[in-house]
């Protein structure tokens, strides 16, 4: 079957649909708000939220509280034991579950039958149909897609034997239509597997042979595969085992700290990577040009509303927006109200629009993954970026890091003590440090005036972990592998504490 053929001949009505809410991106998202009420007037939070007396924006701004997991979850409760029609229309079959490493508890996130449809498929269609219009010529179709995914499980806990957990890409290869499981690799059964040193190992041998175009994972885990292919075939590169590979399709994390490695390990000077946005509460963004930030996708199901950091109080913030008041290099917690049954949901990411003209954006970090103990203000974004010039001029390659604060005592300066775990170390670990203090300057001005003179913030104390250090501590709080990240910044040293102790590492105070 010509898959290439009649895939780019669907994909020009989708480009054209695409080119619709670029176009009119305020005028998209009215609509789609007017079909959500609609469809949230027939649920059981729609009928407690008054949603009958919901016409326009003002209304539901007035009526609908912010939410966040913990004021959401009885509803979830309430839908992970069968019951119809909760929070979205019909029953919700799928939950999935919550990648944070910053709590213990678990979060069970709904996926329903139109939010799996119309916003995770969709966007995943989009993802490839935005990259043939780019490269008009690609034969991705001729060969196979590694997916590299999560695990899932039945509910069995929760009542309801018709629903299942799982990270959600588990849930999205449990579900996939039969034209994509026709390509996709590894088997379902190694695919779900939910002991990740053994499926590291499954995946790395049975896909060694195929004919594989597209890799579609998180860096930091498809680094790993990498690494272990190319032990087990004795090879320098990738494109000496895979010559066809054309494509990474990434997301989870930034990736600039990677590219370098993925550039010498893959060996491709035509590979191409591209950067979306989907999280298990929805799919977000995807990177529609060669080098361009990510585009707001708006035909998605989710309606889009966004809270000034600067004027951020979680579920109490009293100053929230929709789109077509957004304003360029604000950073903005997003909030979601979506075709999954969550309404105005707080997910904890923060955004900073780069165009209006399309809604394009770049991901800024976590409402709780920054550092403000002594008034610096240091986001995810300054950290990724110093530690990205920092690799470059010193020759490095980091693989996972993590940062907190060092809390001052008497007449002391606080600072900022960082846990590196390089794949490629500085040959000069001082010089590497230096940069990367000298870069978050240059960077964060609240950073630089802190930093004056150590009055406030004292040189960065920097830690060079062995190789694993991570996964070690991922490993004993029972999140090693799937979509779990380490989280980049944190405003107290709990994290800290927690792989050190793992490593068993002397805890500075």
């Amino acid at each position: 079957m010509p898959f290439n053929s009649i895939f780019s001949w669907l994909m020009k009505k989708r480009i054209h649909q695409i080119d619709l809410f670029r176009k009119y991106p305020d005028e998209v998202q009215e609509e789609l708000f007017h079909r959500n009420i609609e469809a949230g007037r027939a649920t059981r939070f729609g009928k407690e939220m008054g949603f009958e007396h919901i016409e326009e924006y003002k209304d539901f701004n007035e009526k609908v509280p912010l939410m966040d997991y913990e004021s959401l979850k009885h509803w979830v409760d309430f839908a992970m034991k069968g019951e119809d029609d909760v929070l979205w229309p019909g029953e919700t079959k799928w939950f999935a579950k919550s990648s944070g490493t910053t709590s213990d508890k678990s979060k069970f996130i709904p996926v329903t039958k139109d939010s799996l449809e119309a916003c995770h498929y969709k966007g995943g269609k989009d993802l490839l149909g935005l990259y043939y219009a780019q490269h008009p010529g690609t034969k991705l179709w001729n060969g196979k897609h590694l997916i590299i995914s999560g695990s899932s499980q039945c509910n069995e806990q929760h009542l309801s034997s018709s629903s299942y957990i799982g990270d959600l890409s588990a849930i999205i290869v449990n579900n996939l239509p039969w034209w994509a499981e026709l390509k996709r690799r590894p088997s379902k059964e190694i695919a779900l597997m939910s002991e990740w040193e053994e499926k590291i190992e499954c995946i790395a041998q049975s896909t060694i042979k195929e004919d594989i175009h597209i890799i579609a994972g998180v860096p930091s885990w498809t680094m790993v595969i990498l690494n272990r292919i190319l032990e087990i075939t004795g090879k320098q590169t990738i494109k000496e085992v895979w010559p066809n590979l054309e494509l990474f399709m990434h997301g989870g994390v930034s990736f600039e700290p990677y590219r370098k490695e993925f550039d010498r390990i893959i060996g491709n000077p035509y590979m191409n990577y591209v950067e979306s946005y989907n999280a298990s509460e929805g799919f977000f963004g995807i990177q529609d040009t060669q080098d361009g930030d990510l585009l707001l996708m708006l035909d998605y199901g989710i309606f889009y509303e966004f809270i000034p950091m600067d004027k951020y109080k979680g579920v109490n913030s009293e100053v929230v927006i929709p789109l077509n008041e957004v304003k360029l290099g604000v950073n903005y917690a997003m909030v979601i109200t979506t075709n999954g049954g969550l309404w105005r949901y707080i997910i904890g990411d923060t955004i900073m629009f780069t165009e209006l003209k399309p809604k394009r954006f770049k991901v800024t970090g976590r409402t709780k993954s920054y550092i403000n103990v002594f008034g610096e203000e240091l986001i995810v974004e300054n950290a990724e970026k110093a530690m990205s010039v920092a690799c470059e001029r010193a020759g490095a390659q980091v693989h996972e890091y993590t940062a907190g604060p060092i809390f001052m005592e008497g007449q002391q300066s606080g600072g900022h003590e960082w846990l590196i775990e390089f794949a490629e170390a500085p040959k000069d670990f001082d010089y590497f440090v230096e940069v990367l203090d000298n870069t978050l300057k240059s960077l964060n001005s609240d950073y630089e005036a802190k930093r004056y003179k150590d009055m406030a913030l004292a040189f960065p104390k920097v830690h060079q972990l062995t190789k694993g250090s991570f996964n070690t501590w991922l490993k004993q709080k029972g999140k090693l592998g799937g979509q779990h990240k380490v989280p980049r910044l944190m405003n107290d040293r709990r994290v800290l504490e927690e792989v050190m102790e793992a490593i068993q590492m002397k805890v500075v105070p």
